[in-house]
C-alpha cells in the first residue's frame, strides 16, 4: 500500500502548465548529405533511420498467400500479387506463431499484442510497453513527436502503441487535424532571420526543471506498484523537458523543408474508399513528417482488429463476413473476404510507395526507415493463431536486406521483432518476448 493516504491529482501535476513542447527537428537535406545520401558531408554521421508499424486486421486468406519458394527469387502467390511492385523493397515472414502458454485467447488482441509487447497477457487489460515505443526510446530523443499514430477507419482506439501500462496511445483520424498538428502554428520556420526563443517555452522548461527534486520526493513516498506508474508518468515528463530544451536552441537552416499540400477535405468512414484515401492522405503527411525531422516513429492502422472495412453498397464489415461468409464449393474460400484482404495489401503498397518517392541523394525516405506490417490472427474465421502473414520493408538505412521470403515453421513471430530491434541497434536486444514467445535468434539472414 502507498504511504500516502491522499495523493491529489494536482500534486502528480503540478508544473506541467498548459500546452505542448514545441520542438523541430531537423530535416534531411540533400545539400548536407554526401554524394551517396548516406551520411551528412559535413560529419560522415549516417542518416537517422526511421521506424513504423503498419496494422491490418484479419490476416489474409490461408492457403492463397503463402509463396512455395523461400529465399530472394519467389514468386507472389494470387492472394499478395497486389505487393509487386515493390516485392523488391519488402521481406515476407511465414509458417510463425503466438504461443498462448496455457492462456485463453483473447480473440483479435493475444496475437497482435504478443508480436507488439512479446507479451500474452492473461486479459485484455493488461498492455505493457510495445516494440514501436522501445524502438523510440533510442530513434525519437531529439524530434519534436516522439510517435505518431494514425487510424484510417475513424477509429481513436485503433492503436497497439503503449508506453508502460498506463494506457494506449490514441490515434489521430484526422488528416486535417494531424495537418495543424505538425505542420500548424507551433511549426516554426527554421529559416527566419532572427531566432528568438519563445518565452512560453522558457517558462515551461524553468518549471519543470525546477519541480524535480519534488518528483524524486514523492517516488520515494509511494509504494513499489505507485513508483512503477508514476516512473512511466516521470519519464514523458523528463521527455518534454528534454524537447523544451531543444526548442530553446537555435535550429539550424532548412532550405529544403516544404510543406506537405494541406488537405483539401476528409471524409472518414469505414468504406473501402474512404479507408484507402486516408491511407494516402496520412501516408503524405507521415512521409513528410519524416523527411523534416518531427519524428522518427510512427503507426497505422487500418482499422480495429475487428475490422469494420466494408465494400460500398454492403451492410457487413470485413469482420463479420469472416464468421458468416460461407466458403464457395467451387473455389473453397471465403470469395468477399478474400477481396478485402487484397485491399489490405494494396493500401500497404501505396504507403510504402509513398515512403519510397521521396529522393535523399541516391536514395529515398523508405531506403532508411523499417516498417513492420503485422495482423491479429493466421485466419480471422477460426481465430488461429499460427502462420501469421508478417511483413517488413525498407532496409532501416542499408541495416537489412530485402527481398526475401523467409519460412520459420512454428517459431514464435517475436522473432520479426527481435530482428528489427537489432538492425536498430536498440540496446539490451539480444532476447526479446516471454515464456514460449521468448526469441534469441534473429533472422540472421535480412540482418546486413
Amino acid at each position: 500500500m502507498s504511504a500516502i493516504k491522499d495523493l491529489s491529482r494536482r500534486r502528480v501535476l503540478r508544473g506541467m502548465l498548459a500546452g505542448s513542447a514545441v520542438t523541430v527537428g531537423l530535416p534531411l537535406l540533400e545539400c548536407l548529405l554526401n554524394e551517396n545520401g548516406s551520411a551528412f558531408a559535413s560529419s560522415g554521421q549516417a542518416l537517422p533511420p526511421c521506424f513504423g508499424t503498419w496494422f491490418f486486421g484479419l490476416g489474409l486468406t490461408p492457403g492463397l498467400w503463402r509463396p512455395k519458394q523461400t529465399g530472394s527469387h519467389y514468386t507472389l502467390p494470387d492472394h499478395i500479387k497486389g505487393l509487386a511492385p515493390i516485392q523488391a523493397k519488402i521481406n515476407l515472414y511465414s509458417g510463425m506463431q503466438v504461443f498462448l502458454d496455457g492462456k485463453v485467447n483473447q480473440n483479435h488482441y493475444s496475437g497482435a499484442q504478443g508480436q507488439m509487447t512479446g507479451i500474452v497477457s492473461r486479459t485484455g487489460s493488461e498492455y505493457s510497453t510495445s516494440l514501436d515505443q522501445i524502438i523510440a526510446d533510442e530513434l525519437g530523443k531529439r524530434s519534436r513527436f516522439r510517435s505518431i499514430e494514425v487510424d484510417c477507419a475513424g477509429d481513436r482506439r485503433a492503436t497497439w502503441s503503449a508506453r508502460g501500462s498506463n494506457g494506449m496511445n490514441p490515434s489521430e483520424i484526422s488528416p486535417l487535424a494531424l495537418y495543424a498538428r505538425i505542420f500548424g502554428p507551433e511549426f516554426r520556420d527554421p529559416n527566419a532571420a532572427h531566432f528568438v526563443p519563445d518565452p512560453a517555452v522558457m517558462v515551461r522548461h524553468s518549471v519543470l526543471s525546477g519541480v524535480a527534486e519534488q518528483r524524486a520526493q514523492l517516488l520515494g513516498q509511494v509504494s513499489a506498484a505507485d513508483r512503477a506508474r508514476l516512473d512511466e508518468y516521470f519519464s514523458s515528463v523528463r521527455d518534454l523537458e528534454q524537447k523544451l530544451a531543444i526548442e530553446l536552441e537555435k535550429p539550424a537552416p532548412l532550405p529544403a523543408c516544404s510543406l506537405p499540400p494541406q488537405p483539401s477535405s476528409e471524409n472518414i468512414g469505414t468504406l473501402v474508399e474512404q479507408t484507402e484515401t486516408l491511407n494516402r492522405q496520412f501516408g503524405q503527411l507521415l512521409a513528410h513528417a519524416l523527411a523534416c525531422g518531427q519524428t522518427q516513429v510512427f503507426n497505422v492502422t487500418m482499422g480495429s482488429s475487428f475490422s469494420p472495412l466494408r465494400r460500398e453498397g454492403t451492410t457487413s464489415g470485413y469482420h463479420q463476413l469472416t464468421h458468416e461468409e460461407p466458403i464457395d464449393p467451387t473455389l473453397g474460400y471465403q470469395v468477399q473476404c478474400k477481396w478485402l484482404g487484397e485491399k489490405h495489401m494494396g493500401f500497404m503498397v501505396d504507403f510504402v510507395q509513398t515512403l519510397d518517392s521521396i529522393r535523399e541523394g541516391d536514395g529515398t525516405l523508405l531506403d532508411r526507415t523499417l516498417i513492420f506490417g503485422f495482423t491479429d490472427h493466421g485466419e480471422a474465421r477460426l481465430h488461429s493463431m499460427k502462420n501469421y502473414p508478417v511483413f517488413t520493408a525498407g532496409s532501416g538505412g542499408g541495416r537489412m536486406r530485402t527481398g526475401y521470403h523467409l519460412s520459420a515453421e512454428g517459431d514464435a513471430a517475436t522473432r520479426v521483432g527481435l530482428t528489427l530491434m537489432q538492425a536498430l541497434n536498440i540496446p539490451n536486444s539480444g532476447s526479446w518476448g516471454t515464456e514460449s514467445n521468448h526469441v534469441t535468434k534473429p533472422f540472421s539472414e535480412v540482418l546486413a
